[in-house]
């Protein structure tokens, strides 16, 4: 239920035991499908199969030092680019054009709002690259593509060191952090669907200020959000925000100047990986003290688990039941 954070549960077939065969089935397939592009573009077998995991995962780990960066060649950039969006999409669309239903992913107003948010947050990042760090047509599309799609699919590789990049570029990915992949997706984060519908409810609200005896509801297509969805939602934001602020204090308290304790909070409850400051795209938690890297740990099951999940097991009448 947790990791169904929209409206309705996307079930695929009646029985859930038939729906998590066929979305390994899909998982299974994207994983070989990407090795196999990877290995064509002349990487090796054994780092095919390794990032096609790991992209497929969203886990972000390499086996180069330096990421995907180690990687001097475009075309497995955009193939890992390819893929990470795909990632950080819900796998019943992904189910449903497999077998044909090819307008499924326009159809999904969550899919929508996804890949309007990369365009946006692209624009924005291109330019600041383009014309600020002066670099070419094709590299600066690739570059903030790819740095896009990592942060927001939480899968966290690098192709490029994005703190040499404005603080505006930095603060739109540090944004990026919050929102996460997908419902359904293997990404992390609060859930592209929660902010859509946090951000609906909010026009919805602004509607009824003007207009006291309208009746605004919240509509997902042609779905009508229940009031216990709403909720729901704004119970989780409210939950994952007190989780951010008291990590940022502990980070703070444990010695973090201020961009690495702001960052490495949402990089672990998001499950983001890279964030800013000394956990930057180049740099690694090895430094941390010991105290933080356990409170890191917790916020790293905490986001993957879901935040629900977590304080319901840590709950003791869960266990008294």
């Amino acid at each position: 239920k947790a990791e169904v954070p929209g409206p309705v549960a996307d079930k695929l077939t009646p029985r859930i035991t038939e729906t998590a065969k066929i979305l390994w089935g899909v998982y299974v397939l994207m994983t070989f499908v990407q090795a196999a592009l990877l290995w064509i573009g002349d990487m090796s077998l054994f780092d095919a199969l390794c990032h096609s995991f790991s992209t497929l995962a969203t886990g972000g780990y390499s086996t180069n030092n330096a990421s995907i960066a180690g990687f001097q060649s475009s075309y497995i950039h955009w193939v890992i680019i390819f893929f990470m969006i795909a990632a950080g999409t819900n796998f019943a669309l992904h189910f449903r054009f497999i077998r044909g239903d090819y307008g499924s992913y326009w159809r999904n107003s969550e899919f929508r709002f996804y890949l309007m948010i990369i365009a946006a947050v692209g624009i924005v990042i291109g330019m600041d690259v383009y014309f600020l760090q002066g670099e070419g047509v094709d590299i600066t599309i690739r570059d903030t593509l790819f740095q896009i799609a990592a942060i927001l699919t939480t899968t966290g590789f690098a192709s490029a060191d994005y703190e040499q990049w404005s603080l505006v570029s930095q603060m739109l990915l540090f944004l990026l952090m919050f929102v996460g992949g997908c419902a359904g997706s293997t990404g992390g984060g609060m859930k592209v669907i929660r902010i859509y519908i946090l951000i609906k409810f909010i026009f919805s609200e602004f509607v009824r200020l003007v207009h006291p005896q309208a009746v605004v509801p919240v509509r997902i297509g042609d779905i009508v959000v229940p009031r216990k969805v709403l909720v729901n939602i704004f119970g989780f934001f409210a939950v994952f925000m007190m989780f951010y602020v008291i990590g940022v204090i502990l980070m703070s308290a444990l010695g973090q100047d201020f961009a690495t304790s702001i960052s490495i909070v949402v990089a672990t409850l998001g499950n983001v990986g890279p964030g800013l400051g000394t956990i930057g795209p180049t740099e690694n938690y090895a430094h941390l003290p010991v105290a933080a890297k356990w409170a890191c740990s917790f916020f790293m099951l905490l986001g993957r688990l879901e935040i629900f999940t977590v304080i319901i097991l840590l709950s003791p009448r869960f266990w008294n039941k």
